[in-house]
């Protein structure tokens, strides 16, 4: 099957074409990706703004042109965070499918740790045994864990990167009464997971995301003695370095785009906090992630 991807998220929409069947890995075939930072729409009454809403609209449709001439079997066309916590989402959802025929499906946090957690663990095999996931996206990041396909657990707290650089950091470089603020906050909102989640020093961790992926090609640049695992050691190297730049020198390293290097900070102190309070020394980059998830659990369902 040729299948298309919809990912509508807090930063970006995705349409990832992917050809799969059942029993083989999904291979990419093309790729239309905009970024829109949907969450800056949100207003302070919860709700997605008319001007986010014709944004949506309009990526949508320029998308749809752009994929026009690619026969597609089915499309799997989702929303996660801005527009699961939109109050109007309802309506928002009602304008998607009038003025573009797409039809979103809104996930839950915890059905966005499932698919994520479902994709990784193909992708590592069963020989990894009991792992972990952690995923930073731009509203929230999902942690999830087990030993088979499904969970035993799955969690979403609203920690994403481009959220937390929003809500708490200030300045250029970020002020350091804002970092510490945010670092406050990360610490209280990660505090109570340790003993849900269980012990970790046995299991095997896995990161996904933009996010962490750039993080691991920053830990190369300045420690590749390291290697390619990141490490909580590494990170916390990092994470330092980061907060003292500037913009424009968090720009210029290797990996990290003008809109990534607004946001990779507190990425950076995400992912930090999460690997400290979860016990985890170092995280093994997997990528595989959400949407690739999502075309396992449909493929999966065909078959039966």
């Amino acid at each position: 099957m040729r299948l298309g991807v919809l990912d509508v998220g807090s930063n970006t929409v995705h349409l990832q074409i992917m050809d799969a069947h059942h029993g083989s890995a999904p291979l990419a075939y093309q790729s239309f990706k905009e970024e829109i930072r949907l969450a800056e729409y949100l207003t302070e009454s919860g709700d997605l703004s008319q001007s986010g809403v014709e944004r949506l609209l309009g990526t949508l449709n320029r998308l749809k042109s752009q994929a026009s001439g690619i026969a597609i079997d089915e499309t799997l066309a989702f929303a996660t965070s801005a527009i699961r916590e939109a109050k109007n989402s309802d309506q928002v959802l009602a304008a998607v499918s009038e003025n573009t025929g797409i039809e979103l499906q809104v996930l839950s946090g915890e059905d966005e740790a499932r698919f994520t957690f479902l994709a990784v663990r193909r992708w590592v095999g069963w020989s990894a045994g009991d792992i972990i996931l952690l995923d930073i996206g731009g509203g929230s990041l999902e942690i999830a864990a087990g030993d088979q396909e499904v969970p035993r657990y799955s969690n979403s707290v609203m920690l994403g990167a481009s959220r937390m650089t929003r809500q708490f950091l200030v300045g250029d470089p970020f002020t350091d009464k804002s970092l510490k603020k945010l670092e406050r906050h990360i610490e209280e909102t990660l505090a109570p997971l340790r003993n849900e989640i269980g012990d970790n020093s046995k299991r095997n961790a896995i990161g996904t995301s933009k996010t962490f992926r750039t993080l691991r090609r920053i830990q190369e640049y300045y420690l590749p003695e390291l290697g390619k695992d990141l490490t909580l050691d590494g990170l916390s190297t990092i994470t330092r370095k980061l907060q003292g730049m500037e913009h424009s020198k968090r720009a210029a390293l290797p990996g990290v785009s003008s809109s990534r290097a607004t946001q990779i900070v507190a990425g950076a102190m995400v992912a930090q906090q999460a690997m400290k309070s979860l016990g985890i020394e170092k995280l093994i980059q997997c990528p595989w992630a959400l949407r690739e998830g999502i075309v396992l659990q449909r493929l999966d369902w065909l078959k039966s």
